[in-house]
């Protein structure tokens, strides 16, 4: 059911807060991006780049290597400094009335709106449903909806069909693919689709491909949608460094690098699962079928466990500051084998420290 949007979640809590400061030496199991990133040759490519600083970025390269790449127009890509900066400008630019948006999911699309003086409506999936959504239960008269997928924190894949049921005449619709990149084949993508009115498809390349600090991201919409956007950005919205990247990100052997990187999450995350089935008699449940590079696990007294985590050298995602999500959930990235296999072991010794 729709709920106005209200106080009671820090909306600008993120898993970097888990390892920043005190927590750099931590096992990073809170921040999604994939470790041992990025590779060599894109470091290498990266440094090439700096030799052209003098010259003001030209983004016309990476806008077409990035609308080849998803068999668009060139006027249906706009290049942003992350997809962060693509929700502050949807916030800005586009005149909405009611905004609503999908939870639990990533929360900078209603952090950016609110402060952009906009009231919003939240649709809250339960997890007695597996987070699965049911678009009729976001309002009609929703003039712009965001919705992640697969959506961050609850790893759950919506079907593409699904959400294009979302799509009215005269609502703009928001899909956050952030993390699309990393479901083998990305089956239930909606970026390069034309044929869905009002849809914007939001990419970002930082998760993958280990550039958090090099801000890199695309939306994908129609021409009027992108030049409205487009007017609300500075000159020289995005950096020299950040161009060659997506243009290097989005070529054929970083497609097929990535491609196999999501096979292998794909293992890892089904080894963790079955690790945490095995605590199941401590109350550690698994939110699912998980299909992002992390997962949503509820167990009893979650903020001691992640206390206890730490102090065993551990950094997870709390959850209880995503709107729809209390202070029973956890939020883990997905992380090799070996990894896994020591962080299972610390987590059982945790819970059982937690209760007593």
């Amino acid at each position: 059911m729709p709920t106005e949007g209200g106080a009671g979640h820090d909306l600008r809590h993120h898993g970097d807060a888990e390892v920043r400061d005190g927590g750099a030496a931590l096992v990073d199991l809170a921040v999604n991006v994939r470790t041992n990133t990025p590779p060599s040759w894109l470091r290498e490519h990266l440094a090439a780049s700096l030799t052209t600083l003098a010259a003001y970025p030209d983004g016309r390269a990476a806008r077409a290597a990035v609308a080849a790449h998803h068999r668009l127009p060139v006027e249906r890509v706009l290049l942003t400094a992350g997809a962060a900066e693509a929700f502050v400008l949807l916030a800005r630019a586009l005149k909405v009335r009611r905004p609503v948006v999908v939870h639990p999911q990533f929360t900078e699309p209603e952090a950016a709106l609110r402060d952009a003086g906009h009231s919003v409506d939240r649709v809250l999936l339960r997890a007695e449903d597996g987070f699965r959504l049911d678009p009729g239960a976001v309002p009609e008269s929703a003039d712009l909806v965001v919705v992640g997928n697969p959506t961050n924190p609850t790893s759950v894949l919506h079907p593409a069909g699904v959400l294009a049921e979302l799509a009215r005449p005269g609502r703009t619709l928001v899909v956050d693919e952030a993390f699309m990149d990393a479901v083998p084949g990305e089956r239930e993508a909606l970026a390069g689709r034309t044929d869905v009115p009002g849809l914007v498809v939001l990419r970002s390349l930082t998760k993958t491909w280990g550039l958090a600090g090099l801000r890199i991201g695309y939306a994908l919409a129609a021409p009027e949608t992108v030049a409205e956007l487009a007017r609300a950005q500075p000159l020289w919205p995005v950096s020299t460094p950040a161009l060659a990247a997506a243009e290097a990100c989005v070529s054929p052997r970083a497609v097929a690098e990535a491609a196999h990187a999501a096979h292998r999450i794909a293992a890892d995350r089904a080894h963790l699962v079955a690790g945490l089935g095995t605590l199941a008699a401590h109350g550690v449940t698994v939110a699912g079928p998980a299909e992002g590079p992390f997962v949503l696990v509820r167990l009893p007294r979650a903020a001691e466990v992640r206390r206890c985590l730490r102090e065993l050298g551990f950094a997870v995602r709390r959850g209880d500051t995503f709107p729809g999500l209390d202070a029973d959930w956890l939020r883990l990235a997905v992380r090799e084998r070996a990894t896994t296999d020591v962080f299972l072991r610390a987590l059982e010794r945790a819970v059982t420290t937690a209760r007593g």
